[in-house]
């Protein structure tokens, strides 16, 4: 397994030597998956836990005029939905944006995880209640920030989460965004998140080249975007907690 998931967990409650060579074990059944393929489709009843290895996915919902709303991206480490054995049905759709590597964990393997080992269930726990923070925070984001601010907004989340599992090199991550996924997310035509990016690139805040990202000053874009992480409850942020400048 990547170090990428067991970082994740560590982030939040740390973890044993027996649990992390039971949570190696059991994320031995992966498959390959090929970019913009659905994972998990609207309506379906998975008989499995998915969890993304390496790659970056999205949950997105399809409006029936054919309009697409991205809510969520998934980084390395991130379940795709830990609580589908509770669902009849799944009530949004998860697709790859890259290619992506995918764990299979059985109904059997996470009831072992929540109920016969404590700090693995705290930690999942904790991934759950930050999957709803983040929602909050991207429902102020669409509500209350100019197009430039909540662009920059999500690229200061990315980078935080990507530091957090280790695959940030100096402001720089991998970000397969196309534009029409961007404008998909933001809520904006492509038109107006093309000008957007146009503004930040102008700006010296970001620039973006062969699906990467380089942020040339971090705390300077987290400020320019009004970007706090506590609500990713990370044990070490690299940002300091309460930027509010503009």
């Amino acid at each position: 397994m990547p170090n990428a998931f067991l970082r994740k967990l560590d982030s939040f409650e740390p973890l044993h030597p027996d649990d992390r060579d039971w949570l190696k074990s059991i994320s031995s059944r992966t498959r390959e998956v090929d970019a913009d393929i659905d994972l998990i489709s609207e309506g379906d009843n998975p008989e499995n836990v998915l969890l993304i290895l390496a790659g970056f996915a999205m949950r997105y919902k399809v409006t029936s005029d054919g309009r697409r709303h991205i809510f969520a991206y998934l980084i390395p480490g991130d379940f795709c939905d830990l609580h589908v054995a509770l669902l009849k049905k799944m009530d949004h759709s998860i697709a790859t944006l890259s290619p992506c590597r995918v764990a299979y964990l059985s109904p059997g393997t996470i009831l072992e995880l929540t109920e016969r080992r404590p700090s693995l269930a705290r930690a999942l726990w904790m991934c759950s209640l930050v999957d709803e923070a983040t929602l909050r925070e991207w429902l102020v984001n669409l509500g209350q920030r100019s197009a430039p601010h909540r662009i920059s907004h999500l690229f200061c989340e990315l980078h935080e989460r990507m530091k957090a599992v280790g695959l940030t090199d100096d402001g720089s991550f991998e970000l397969p965004l196309t534009q029409a996924e961007l404008s998909d997310t933001m809520g904006l035509s492509i038109v107006h998140a093309n000008r957007s990016l146009k503004e930040l690139r102008e700006a010296g805040l970001v620039s973006l080249k062969n699906e990467r990202i380089v942020i040339p000053n971090v705390r300077r874009l987290a400020e320019y975007s009004d970007f706090d992480p506590s609500y990713l409850h990370l044990r070490w942020p690299a940002l300091a907690h309460g930027s509010r400048q503009r």
